[in-house]
């Protein structure tokens, strides 16, 4: 006897007769309409039915059905290659071309200058030149031209007149 145990277990069936067969404990016994849902009738790895808690399967009418796949969306995913290509072609494009680019970017620029230059460096010279040859503003010999147009009517013939004085 152990110590820990204040009594002595004596096992009342005789498991050590070969041919003893103990009488199964009565089971009870559930209809198919008792069960409830969720609950089915499984086997186990063992042969053994018993009663178990069951996921329940999806209808098919609960599956999504497939869609065709709409023409805008085909199109699109069949130009999408096609575009981002173009793309970085013209990328390549601009990187080969980038030295000449800045080369006539300068070129404009300066000729953009040369005609400011011009444009402001002209009409001084030629104010310069006129100074100097005496038919310059304010002496008497400098000309007034005038000139008088008149027409009659949006297509009419135009007439003029031009003073000199």
């Amino acid at each position: 006897m152990h110590a820990d145990t204040p009594y002595e277990i004596t096992p009342t069936t005789r498991y050590g007769d070969p041919h003893y067969r103990p009488t199964p404990a009565p089971r009870p016994v559930i209809l198919p309409a008792e069960i409830p849902p969720g609950v089915d009738w499984v086997t186990l790895p063992n042969g053994v039915r018993t009663l178990a808690y069951t996921h329940p399967t999806p209808s098919p009418a609960t599956a999504p059905a497939a869609q065709p796949i709409p023409a805008w969306a085909k199109t699109t995913a069949l130009l999408a290659p096609t575009v981002g290509g173009g793309i970085a072609a013209a990328g390549i494009g601009l990187s080969y071309a980038a030295p000449g680019l800045i080369a006539m970017s300068h070129a404009l620029w300066s000729a953009a200058a040369l005609i400011v230059a011009a444009v402001t460096a002209v009409p001084l010279l030629l104010r310069g030149a006129r100074k100097a040859t005496g038919n310059g503003s304010g002496g008497a010999g400098a000309t007034h031209i005038t000139q008088n147009i008149t027409a009659s009517g949006m297509f009419g013939r135009a007439n003029g007149t031009i003073n000199h004085r």
